[in-house]
């Protein structure tokens, strides 16, 4: 374990790094990144008209992302770039527009740990009196990696595993991205604290899985190509 961005975090198991990276290209492997910063923003004032609504918030982010954002379908999520003023990187991030007609004019987002304040701050600043950003990094952010997380999901949480890749879904207090940072086919869970333990026991129970550190995650990130 160690200290990150104000969590104690796990950088590797009993499997070590290298093992633990390996497991999960053939297997699946389960991550802790509640660290990270995920976020909602949702429109002050919303309307009758869900694709109006969805451009009204995509236009208060887009002047700090460099991907199209009001183009983003029902449902369907995004990685891109959180740009400074000068055009240069201030971070990586998802972005995606809910799939429920109730929900539009919400973006879900998730940032990375150590720079996710600043980044709350830009997007709070960028959006102004007329959205407001809600902050979802109390809870639990579970990733499922690697070529049998679809069947290992679709034991714990059926359904999800019906989501094609980088899209996503909210059910009750759990929203599902098909998505990931290793390269590998994979989700993201988000859930309240509270529920987090026993996703994560229901899940390391399969014996397609094995829990996997930071430190394979960054290997696995690099094995893939994808910056940090």
């Amino acid at each position: 374990m160690t200290a990150f961005s104000g969590y104690d975090m796990p950088v590797q198991y009993p499997l070590g790094v290298l093992k633990e990276h390996l497991w999960t290209r053939q297997n699946a492997g389960v991550f802790d990144v509640s660290h990270m910063g995920p976020a909602f923003l949702d429109l002050a004032r919303k309307s009758d008209d869900g694709d109006a609504d969805h451009r009204a918030v995509a236009a208060l982010v887009e002047p700090l992302i460099c991907g199209d954002i009001a183009g983003l379908k029902p449902g369907q999520i995004r990685y891109s770039l959180l740009l400074n003023a000068e055009g240069g990187i201030r971070d990586d991030l998802m972005i995606g527009r809910p799939s429920a007609p109730d929900q539009q004019g919400r973006l879900y987002l998730v940032v990375n740990a150590g720079t996710k304040e600043a980044d709350f701050a830009a997007l709070t600043a960028a959006a102004g009196g007329a959205a407001r950003l809600t902050r979802a990094d109390d809870g639990g952010l579970i990733a499922v990696q690697g070529p049998m997380a679809a069947a290992v999901l679709e034991s714990v949480l059926p359904g999800f595993a019906a989501l094609s890749f980088m899209t996503f879904a909210a059910r009750g207090d759990l929203t599902v991205a098909r998505c990931g940072y290793t390269g590998e086919d994979g989700f993201e869970i988000l859930c309240p604290s509270d529920r987090a333990a026993d996703l994560w026991a229901r899940l390391v129970a399969d014996d397609w899985v094995q829990p996997i550190g930071l430190g394979a995650r960054d290997s696995l990130r690099l094995e893939a190509g994808l910056p940090l």
